[in-house]
């Protein structure tokens, strides 16, 4: 029996288990992150840190792209990483915003008066819809709005990532310079919410704070625990403007343009309801909801004017180049292609003019006539070999030009014509 080498064959490709078939596969992988955020919200509560809320985003993108190589997915960390840390410093920095500063409180109070008649709207809401006793289907609802506020945007940006990153990066720089101009603002003009106002006695009516009171009613003690912490490690004084408001519009003015009308009013219903629920929990003025628009429309415009600019520079600098590829030669590169021509022999014109010996053979002056020329037995080509004269023995400055050449033929043919006197004495 012959026995073979098994040292020289291939080794036998890798066969994937079926578990690893399994988690490939986004039947399986999509319904265990479903199953693993819900015990996660259960148990340790809605991650509204920035860090956590990317990390359950990368962890969503792995499980509906399971056929992706890792690569793949650790380029969605790269591109990731400086929007978390820009995240993070704003929220660690918001805080510092009212160090050392008198908030504004009145301002607000009076504005929200004038535009509803001298009713304060948060005092009116919780007058008229609070419960102390019983949390009512609206306080659940109220309490998943203002949650939005944390996931909406990293959400759509991460569809965004997945889908069109141009998109993606069009959003971005609208949300961050938003985020941008509302953290300035909140160093420039710090202003209290409702809810402050009414424990340092500016508003007389007691206000809650209960953003998180609806997780209650359905048995999520852990996320309204980890809101009110979220809450307490934040800036108390950074109310005007509303960025929660504002990044409800900035997530939904970004598709206004690329919807089916009848999709617009659904869309508008979210910031909406987004400035009444901060109305109602005490979070937020009407003023702060308003300002908060505005600063999307401001933001809006100027990224467009910046975009656009970008453009037409990208779109000038193309041109340019596309002229530069297609503009006639300069006159030093023309002289270099002559010199260089005529180094390498006469053109097809002098060849043309010229008698068949060669023209750097003869001198200007040694030239025959066009009798001579006719009178005389044609020399066959082959009776001067190419190598009796070099190329390289004459310099370029000896060969005639094509005017020197019918010059000398001229004056040669001007002296061979008989004269009238001289036909006579013939």
């Amino acid at each position: 029996m012959i026995l073979e080498d098994t040292a020289t064959q291939p080794p036998a490709p890798e066969t994937p288990s079926r578990f690893r078939e399994l988690l490939a596969t986004r039947r399986v992988s999509v319904p265990l992150f479903a199953v693993a955020f819900a015990l996660w919200w259960f148990f340790v509560g809605l991650p509204t840190d920035p860090i956590l809320a990317a990390l359950w985003l990368w962890f969503g993108t792995i499980a509906f792209r399971p056929d992706q190589p890792w690569r793949y997915h650790l380029g969605f960390a790269r591109d990731w990483i400086p929007i978390v840390l820009l995240l993070v410093a704003y929220d660690f920095s918001r805080g510092l915003a009212d160090n050392g500063v008198a908030p504004h409180v009145t301002e607000m109070i009076h504005a929200d008066e004038w535009l509803t008649g001298g009713v304060i709207p948060t005092v009116w809401a919780q007058e008229h819809l609070y419960d102390p006793n019983q949390i009512h289907w609206y306080d659940v609802l109220a309490s998943f709005v203002y949650f939005s506020h944390f996931v909406v945007c990293l959400t759509i940006a991460a569809v965004l990532w997945f889908r069109s990153r141009p998109l993606w990066g069009a959003f971005m720089r609208r949300w961050f310079t938003l985020t941008a101009a509302g953290l300035v603002t909140y160093f420039v003009y710090p202003a209290a919410p409702p809810w402050w106002a009414s424990e340092h006695g500016y508003i007389a009516a007691e206000v809650m704070r209960m953003s998180g009171r609806g997780w209650e009613a359905i048995g999520l003690h852990g996320g309204s625990k980890m809101l009110a912490v979220g809450q307490s490690m934040s800036n108390p004084v950074a109310a005007m403007p509303s960025l929660h408001s504002a990044f409800a519009m900035c997530a939904v003015a970004f598709f206004l343009t690329r919807v089916k009308k009848r999709w617009i009013p659904l869309l508008l219903a979210y910031p909406v309801l987004m400035s009444l629920t901060l109305v109602y929990t005490g979070e937020h003025y009407i003023i702060d909801a308003i300002v908060g628009y505005a600063y999307v429309g401001i933001v809006y415009l100027v990224v467009w004017l910046g975009e656009r600019w970008w453009a037409q520079r990208q779109a000038g600098e193309a041109a340019e180049s596309l002229l530069r590829a297609a503009a006639p030669p300069t006159a030093a590169a023309s002289d270099a292609s002559s010199a260089g021509a005529s180094s390498a022999g006469a053109s097809s014109a002098e060849v043309g003019a010229a008698p068949a010996v060669p023209p750097t053979a003869v001198p200007p002056t040694a030239v025959p006539s066009a009798a001579e020329v006719g009178a005389a037995p044609a020399v066959p080509p082959t009776a001067v070999p190419p190598t009796a004269v070099p190329p390289t023995a004459v310099p370029p400055t000896a060969v005639p030009s094509a005017a020197e050449v019918g010059a000398a033929l001229a004056e040669e043919r001007a002296a061979s014509e008989p004269t009238p006197d001289r036909a006579s004495r013939d």
